[in-house]
């Protein structure tokens, strides 16, 4: 009997071995072909930029609206939020961000985007989804389609947000200044959830602390410029800004405590017009990645502490010290609530079996959000999870290769969508009726 048992777990997939769940399995697939799928490549296809999303919003507004939710547009500016009323019970909100990334798509897809828009600050860039959150607008109308045909089996209100700006982790903390909660009710639950290239699709992760926190700095220095012949004659402001960028790794190498996880990155490096000139000025724009109050705290200080103290060694006067500005607004780490998450964890093992959960994905990345701003203050218990975009095949040839998977925010990103979008609305479905249960 037990050999019997044995055969037979291994001959169904992992995510249909229970036959509670064959039916919805069943019922996603088909939605994909009819559905999901145009719809994934229309998002794919034609991205926006963060704050910019105005047919991006539009046409997940249809959609849900299509699904039967009420849905309001214009929530923080081009946010979404639709709602579905079905008796009493608790209210669950479940979250999928809308923006996508100033980078040239390289994948080699077939639907690559060819998109380009004008950013902020008036640069033609070209504009990808190279991050996924085609992947998460259409599970989202996945669980939507999902929730309204089971809508006889659950009781309670059920609210789907698309959030803009969450690249520059701004979407969620304006949406909560247009009152999201005072408008809409605030959720009892939250969740949300992120495919991730690297992660073998079809599996998943549900970590304590999924995302750090984030804060971007901005560094203006201040030089004399003179002839590119004569810098004796000045004080170059791209030597010194190198000296402050190898500078600040010294605060990451010397000290941050080893066991507190902290980043401190200089992405991008602007300064000069031509060869033969030392300009007066450079900026340096960065990001700062932390996990808890205290190393955050002490990166903030230490980037002033060394920028200042760097320029002043390099002998500029005190009226031209560096400027060191914030810039946008700081996210806190993203954190699971611990007994919402053992009780998710649970749920899913039961219903998908343990072998869901990936046991080799390693966390490489300080990744960021902004979903804090909407269970912080005040507190809801919330879960983010994450979900494979990579197949089996790849990751083996890769380890094999001595290759590395190209990750979120590369120009190469790209995941298995339908794997991806399949599991999205599979996990949803199952953690929403257990959570508006009857």
């Amino acid at each position: 009997m037990k050999q019997i048992l044995l055969s037979l777990s291994l001959a169904l997939p992992l995510t249909g071995v229970f036959a509670a769940d064959t039916e919805l399995q069943s019922s996603i697939a088909k939605d994909y072909q009819s559905s999901l799928a145009p719809l994934f490549d229309q998002f794919h296809r034609n991205p926006e930029l963060s704050l910019m999303e105005v047919k991006t919003a539009a046409r997940l507004a249809q959609e849900l609206r299509s699904a039967g939710f009420q849905v309001t547009e214009g929530v923080g500016k081009t946010g979404v939020v639709a709602i579905l009323k079905n008796g009493p019970g608790p209210l669950v909100m479940m979250r999928a961000d809308m923006d996508g990334l100033p980078v040239e798509e390289k994948s080699g897809l077939p639907n690559a985007s060819k998109v380009h828009m004008t950013d902020p600050n008036g640069n033609d860039v070209s504009v990808a989804h190279a991050c996924g959150h085609d992947v998460h607008m259409t599970s989202l109308v996945g669980t939507a389609h999902q929730m309204m045909a089971r809508r006889g089996e659950w009781s309670g209100t059920l609210m789907l947000i698309g959030q803009p700006a969450e690249e520059r982790v701004l979407g969620a903390k304006n949406m909560m200044q247009d009152d999201l909660w005072k408008r809409f009710g605030k959720p009892d639950y939250a969740l949300a959830l992120h495919v991730i290239a690297g992660l073998e699709a079809g599996k998943m992760v549900v970590e304590e602390a999924p995302w750090s926190g984030i804060d971007t700095v901005q560094i203006i220095v201040h030089g004399v410029g003179s002839h590119g012949a004569a810098p004796s004659m000045g004080k170059d402001p791209i030597v010194l800004g190198a000296q402050i960028v190898l500078a600040l790794q010294e605060i990451i190498s010397r000290e941050r405590n080893p066991y507190s996880p902290a980043v401190i990155t200089v992405g991008a490096f602007h300064a000069g017009t031509k060869p033969n000139i030392i300009g007066d000025s450079a900026k340096l724009d960065l990001t700062v990645r932390s996990e808890d109050p205290e190393t955050r705290d002490m990166l903030l200080k230490a980037i002033t502490r060394v920028t200042l103290n760097t320029a002043r060694a390099y002998g500029i006067e005190e009226s031209m010290l560096p400027e060191v500005k914030a810039m946008d607004l700081p996210a806190q780490p993203t954190l699971n609530d611990e007994a919402l998450r053992q009780r998710m964890i649970s749920l899913w093992t039961n219903k998908l079996g343990s072998g869901v959960f990936s046991t080799s994905f390693r966390k490489e990345m300080m990744g960021a959000e902004d979903f804090n701003s909407f269970t912080s203050d005040p507190y809801i218990p919330s879960v983010y999870y994450k979900v494979g975009g990579t197949p089996v095949a790849e990751l083996t040839a890769a380890k094999k290769n001595g290759t590395r998977i190209p990750g979120n925010h590369s120009p190469l990103f790209k995941v298995d969508s339908e794997t991806a979008i399949k599991m999205g609305v599979q996990t949803t479905v199952i953690a929403l009726m257990d959570l508006l249960k009857k």
